[in-house]
């Protein structure tokens, strides 16, 4: 049976973890399965059921203690781990036993923008067959100013390029 999905990005504090609980409650008040799997080694409290958490594999904080790592290339790290240990969450995946995943990014732009680990990660994901859609969020905030409006129009369309999925 194929599989579906949305992959949530955007910067930090423009509410993925909130959309991806939002989405898990709407889709379970559908009586449909689905498996939220947060993706983001820093965030350890999300307001939502996570079936899958990368945390269980790698967290940021153990990164930056034993690799001597700011956040940035923590989570940069974190990324690669994953990446290179994607049979743990394929495996993870196929425990869910569910058709629709709902995947909550970590907030950091250059995972999308210019960084290939979620890039090969996605294709990882492809070849599993989950078919995804990109969920795109930007702060409000970003769109009230004009030059702010234009560089999430960037950032956004740099993310369109390189994540080379269909955007939301």
């Amino acid at each position: 049976m194929p599989s579906f999905g949305q992959l949530v990005v955007g910067p930090a504090g423009s509410g993925k973890s909130t959309y991806c609980a939002g989405m898990q409650q709407i889709l379970t008040s559908l009586e449909r399965k689905v498996a939220v799997v947060n993706l983001d080694p820093a965030n350890e409290c999300v307001p939502y059921d996570a079936h899958v958490s990368v945390a269980d594999l790698i967290t940021l904080d153990d990164v930056m203690e034993n690799m001597q790592l700011g956040p940035n290339g923590g989570l940069l790290y974190c990324m690669e781990f994953l990446e290179k240990n994607i049979e743990w969450l394929l495996q993870q995946l196929r425990a869910t036993k569910c058709d629709y995943f709902v995947f909550d990014c970590p907030g950091q732009v250059e995972l999308y923008v210019h960084h290939p680990a979620m890039r090969k990660i996605i294709g990882h994901l492809d070849k599993f067959g989950i078919s995804l859609v990109c969920v795109n969020l930007v702060d409000a905030h970003h769109c009230s100013d004009p030059s702010k409006f234009v560089s999430a129009l960037m950032v956004s369309l740099s993310t369109m390029i390189q994540l080379e999925l269909p955007h939301v």
